[in-house]
């Protein structure tokens, strides 16, 4: 038997059954309705069967031993069902009774959501007695598992693809006389075509997809899936391979948020749930689950369709008054990284266009100019691939935009417009190859939990972002361009194995910022171990503050990536609100990654980065996967005498902070700029020190200029002082402009004033936590735990005048704080 699924109250499930069957392809078509709240329309699947999937796997990860022997064996021990990607097949079997599941303070409501449930009406058969037999041996229907929550599934049917005219080129044996078979043929044939094919094969999955059903399929929804099955289809080879499903969002669903932006007009966006897309659209959750997608969507004229997609998209009108955008994906992504952000965007351009722009833009390729193949021979699944494109490689910088809504104008321009060449072009002297053809950066909502948010050819950054000088804008956006090379070109095969993307992109932040500054090599220095003193710090809050198992980086051990036979699996903590505003897996991860280059030393841990990228792009990884394949490449002459099984024990499965990280911070020395922060911090304290009235001028003091990440280690040093008096606050909010500087500074700067209770700047408070959403929650705690009955009624004013657009999992937490 399977492990049985019982997640603990914050886990989250992933029910899927991909070890059967996977999804290789969606088209979703989708009406957007401002005034109910509601997405609706339909999504067509179409689904590789998983013997195929096990025979396609194979002749792939031969090739890929043939191209490098030595590099592929040692990271693939077991044979995958995968295309692409390194999964393991398991031996345990379950009922599909073990898959029911609730999640925290939530009952099964299927029947009573208006979703159409015809399983029973058809069959008389429970679904929660239903058994999942995919072998060829069982007696009883297969059933699709489909994540799913927050939706009302109207009808699912077969979709009949052999009706689409010219699809008869995909019937490899046209004396098929059954014609589900024939079907289920044409679908094999098309998601297989070559990359050099992929626009063919997009024209025939939107063909298919607006084909005729043939015939209804039965359907039941529980909390966290829905499941399909067909008469008589008993395994998944049977089951129909295109299949059609109309249903509508939830208003309150919590995979998109549906709220106002800056300007007051509405709109409605993917905001990174904990539940990812599964209250968008009925997917395969489970990154193993690498699909590509095209998606349409109909909305009011005036409203702009931004989503992941591989071409900037521009508007069909339809009717008037009603738009219609097309987007599209060649890439096999996990559908957790789909994102669309709906809203009357304002595409933001520079007052004048430079020389470099207008080159970036005729350097644009897209997957019909290039000619695939001329770069060496990628591992992954086959797709048009940036890294096979030689022009592809020398693109510095990609084309992009910027959206925002018409009131950030002068901001956009001002503080990101500039940085966005630089750090794309940093980024490419660092790793190589955009994986991505284009991008998008758009400025979300207030109510956005997050500096900033990254997904295929799209990036959402807070307005936090725009604030004070450029210094936060161009780290956050360092950070989540690196995100396109680890978090989606390359993914954890493991969603609790969270380091690897996060741990990744905030160490390549500091490298890419340090190149787009244009900085001399002793002042990257400088400025890196800076902000590796604020990261101690805060890794150390972290630590005392946050349960020890939720500190673990590898929590499962040596069962990461194990899966159920079926595909399904739990992530430890997935739905845990704190989680989201933990940072130890940024943390951990940062050090574990600075500790590793600072051994090799930066000059060959770079090389061997951009080695792993062109081996592993397109594909999932382990933790193992990195460091197995970091140790083999490390020169003799190093010797590191590091092991994976060391880095594991020391960095990965153990909570706390790590015995080789405490070890060097306690012998390391202060960088000159926290050394020049302490002067300054003893300056404070005499002037806190001194009397009201002084009788020499001479004793004055006089204060030197601090970069950003000084002033946030200066306020940090001040917020341990037990006592600061009011005038020494006003002199300090004077002398750095506190209320205009970038939003980390600010964050400390109302910690201080809560502290000392300074009421004249309590302004800045309830500012900060109405324009500072995505990092006001902490606020709230010390507001509350100061027992002042002024700052409590301060923290219950800004909750009731935010809570109506706040973000589901903030709102939840900061209600438990005040109430």
């Amino acid at each position: 038997m399977d492990r049985k699924l019982d997640p603990s109250q914050d886990d989250l499930p992933l029910m899927a059954n991909t070890s059967h069957i996977l999804v290789k392809h969606y088209a979703l078509d989708l009406d957007v309705d401002f005034e109910s709240q509601i997405m609706e329309g339909s999504i067509v699947l179409f689904f590789e069967s998983e013997n195929r999937c096990r025979k396609r796997s194979s002749s792939t990860e031969e090739t890929c031993q043939s191209e490098s022997s030595e590099a592929r064996t040692v990271r693939m021990p077991e044979p995958c069902h995968v295309p692409g990607t390194s999964t393991r097949t398991f031996s345990s079997k379950t009922g599909y009774s073990d898959f029911v599941i609730c999640g925290k303070g939530e009952k099964d409501t299927s029947g009573k959501d208006g979703n159409h449930d015809n399983w029973e009406q058809a069959s008389g058969i429970s679904s929660s007695k239903y058994c999942c037999d995919t072998g060829n041996h069982g007696s009883e229907d297969f059933v699709l598992v489909l994540d799913c929550c927050d939706l009302s599934v109207l009808k699912v049917e077969e979709v009949d693809v052999a009706a689409v005219p010219g699809i008869e080129k995909f019937t490899r044996s046209p004396k098929l006389t059954v014609v589900s078979e024939l079907r289920n043929q044409i679908v094999r044939e098309l998601v297989t075509l070559p990359a050099d094919r992929w626009r063919e094969q997009l024209d025939y999955f939107a063909r298919c997809s607006q084909a005729p059903g043939c015939g209804e399929l039965l359907f039941d929804t529980d909390t966290w899936s829905l499941q399909i099955r067909k008469r008589g289809a008993q395994t998944a080879t049977d089951f129909p391979h295109a299949v059609r499903i109309r249903y509508r969002t939830n208003a309150q669903g919590r995979s998109v948020t549906w709220t106002s932006d800056q300007s007051g007009r509405p709109c409605v966006y993917t905001m990174g749930s904990p539940i990812n897309n599964r209250a968008l659209f009925p997917c395969q959750e489970p990154p193993v689950a690498m699909s590509t997608w095209q998606a349409t969507v109909q909305a009011a004229a005036s409203f702009v369709v931004l989503m992941s997609g591989e071409h900037s998209a521009k508007p069909t009108q339809l009717q008037e008054g009603c738009s219609s955008w097309h987007y599209y994906v060649t890439m096999p992504m996990p559908a957790s990284t789909f994102t669309i952000a709906v809203g009357s965007w304002t595409e933001m351009k520079p007052e004048t266009c430079s020389s470099n722009d207008l080159a970036a833009e005729r350097r644009s390729f897209s997957p019909s100019d290039a000619d695939f193949g001329c770069v060496g021979v990628c591992c992954h699944m086959d797709y048009p691939c940036r890294f096979q494109n030689a022009s592809a490689a020398i693109q510095e910088i990609i084309p992009h935009r910027v959206f925002a809504p018409v009131c950030l104008q002068r901001a956009c321009q001002e503080t990101l417009l500039p940085l966005v060449p630089l750090c794309l072009s940093a980024a490419h002297s660092v790793l190589g190859t955009h994986p991505f053809s284009r991008l998008d950066i758009l400025i979300v909502p207030a109510n956005f939990p997050s500096l900033g948010m990254a997904s295929p050819h799209i990036i959402f950054l807070s307005q936090s972002t725009l604030t004070g000088r450029n210094h936060l804008c161009g780290t956050r956006l360092c950070h989540e361009i690196a995100h396109a090379w680890f978090g989606l070109a390359i993914g954890a095969r493991d969603w609790t194995e969270e380091w690897l993307s996060e741990g990744f992109a905030t160490h390549l932040e500091d490298v890419f910022w340090a190149k787009a500054q244009q900085l001399a090599p002793h002042e990257a220095r400088e400025q890196q171990e800076l902000r590796a003193c604020l990261r101690w710090r805060r890794l150390q809050d972290e630590v005392r503050s946050s349960p020890e198992e939720m500190q673990v980086l590898r929590p499962n051990k040596e069962k990461t990536g194990f899966v159920s036979d079926s595909g399904s699996s739990v992530i430890k903590h997935g739905l845990n609100p704190e989680k989201v505003f933990m940072q130890v897996h940024y943390l951990k991860g940062y050090f574990l990654l600075r500790f590793l280059a600072r051994r090799l030393g930066d000059d060959t841990y770079f090389s061997f980065l951009r080695k792993f990228v062109r081996t592993f792009h397109g594909q999932l990884i382990l933790s193992q996967d990195f460091l197995q394949m970091l140790l083999e490449n490390i020169p003799e002459e190093k010797g590191l005498e590091l092991s994976v099984e060391s880095i594991f024990q020391d960095w990965l499965e153990s909570s706390g902070i790590p015995q080789p990280l405490q070890t060097e911070r306690q012998a390391g020395a202060e960088c000159g700029l926290a050394r020049q922060v302490g002067v300054e911090v003893e300056k404070w304290n005499r002037v806190s020190r001194r009397p009201r009235k002084r009788k020499r001028r001479g004793t004055e003091e006089v204060f030197e200029k601090l970069l950003p990440d000084q002033l946030v280690l200066l306020l940090e040093h001040l917020l341990e002082q037990k006592t600061l008096n009011p005038r020494t606050l006003q002199r300090l909010e004077r002398t750095y402009q506190l209320p205009q500087q970038d939003a980390e500074v600010r964050h400390r700067w109302c910690e201080l004033i809560v502290k000392h209770k300074y009421t004249k700047a309590y302004k800045n408070v309830e500012r900060f936590l109405q324009e500072d959403q995505a990092m006001g929650i902490y606020l709230y705690g010390e507001l509350m735990l100061s027992e002042d009955a002024r700052q409590q009624q301060l923290a219950r004013h800004c909750f009731e005048l935010t809570k109506g657009q706040m973000d589901v999992c903030s709102a939840q937490v900061v209600a438990e704080m005040l109430f």
